[in-house]
This record gives C-alpha cells, structure tokens and sequence, in this order.
C-alpha cells in the first residue's frame, strides 16, 4: 500500500464523516476540490469536477443548509439524511480511494465510508430530535449551525490535511460514545 493509498483512504473517511452532519456540502468541496486539479479522483469519478457537478452540488449544498434552519422541516430532512448520508459516504469512499483492488476497494467504501457517515448522521438526527423535544425546535438552529460547521471545516481539512481528518473523525466517534454513555447511564 502505498502513501498516496493510505492518504486517500484519510480523504475519503474523512469526507464520510463530513456528509453524516451534510450530505451535500462534502460532496461540493469534493467537487471544488476537483475543478481546482487540488485532489484528483479515480477515472470513473471524474465527472465530480465538472462544471454541471460543481454548479448542480452547489446550489443542493446551499439549499440544504438553509432548509435546515427551519425547524420541523430539519427533523423531516434528518428523516431521510440517515440512509442518504451512507450512500454519499460510500460514494465519497469509491471516488477518492486509488490502487487497490475492486474488491478492497468496495468493501472501505461501505464499512468505512458509508458506515462513518450513517453513525455520524443518525447521532446527528437524535441531537436534533432532542433539541426539538428540549426547546420545541428554538434550539434546533444552534444545532444546524454546529453541523454545518463540522462539516465545512471537516470537509476543508480533509482534502488539505486528510491525515489530520482522519484524526478528527476517532475524535468524533469518541465524543459520540461518551455521549452515549452519558445517556445510557442517564436513562436507566
């Protein structure tokens, strides 16, 4: 396995992790990222760094921002972000991991890249839930403004430092498991 393999294996996680607090926003910087010639993708994903691609992911990302500072429409969103952040993950995954066999390379694009995206989204979707039930959706904003967040910089990070990403991401997931501790413990 060589450097470049394991960088963009780093990419790839990294951008899954970004797509499971916004499908649309990773997969735009992907696109960026791509337009610009600053990450290139595999042969039969070159279609990313299209103009069409980066005009159709820029105006979803947009959209999708904004639709979830609207309260109830956000949970009506998280809804169904659960089962399309694991295909924009593993998409993520597919487009960015190079040299390996056909085989490997399926198999990290849905273990790492759509499974780190599904955990991500569906812990996004119960803060959320939770907001709504806490603040009757006053606070959901707050919690849209934090995701988005998370994933620009995420998203950023990952294709200018994927090694770094992919330090955030277990960092993510061991603030994920201390939370749910704390609400196992909480709730028995």
């Amino acid at each position: 396995m060589t450097i470049e393999t394991v960088i963009s294996v780093c990419l790839g996680i990294g951008l899954a992790a970004s797509v499971g607090f916004r499908v649309f926003l990773p997969l735009f910087a992907l696109s960026l990222a791509a337009y610009f010639d600053a990450w290139q993708l595999n042969e039969s994903w070159q279609w990313i760094g299209s103009t069409t691609a980066l005009i159709t992911l820029g105006v979803a990302t947009v959209v999708e921002i904004f639709a979830y500072f609207i309260p109830y429409i956000d949970n009506l969103l998280d809804s169904v972000s659960v089962p399309l952040a694991a295909l924009a993950g593993t998409a993520v995954m597919l487009s960015t991991v190079s040299d390996l066999s056909p085989v490997i390379t399926w198999a990290l694009a849905i273990i790492a890249g759509g499974g780190t995206a599904a955990a991500i989204s569906g812990t996004a979707t119960t803060a959320r839930l939770a907001s709504t039930a806490t603040t009757g959706g006053l606070g959901n904003p707050v919690v849209s403004s934090i995701e988005s967040g998370t994933a620009l910089i995420m998203s950023v990070i990952s294709i200018f430092l994927p090694i770094v990403a992919i330090v955030l991401v277990a960092i993510i997931f061991y603030i994920i498991y201390k939370m749910y501790k704390k609400f196992k413990l909480n709730k028995t």
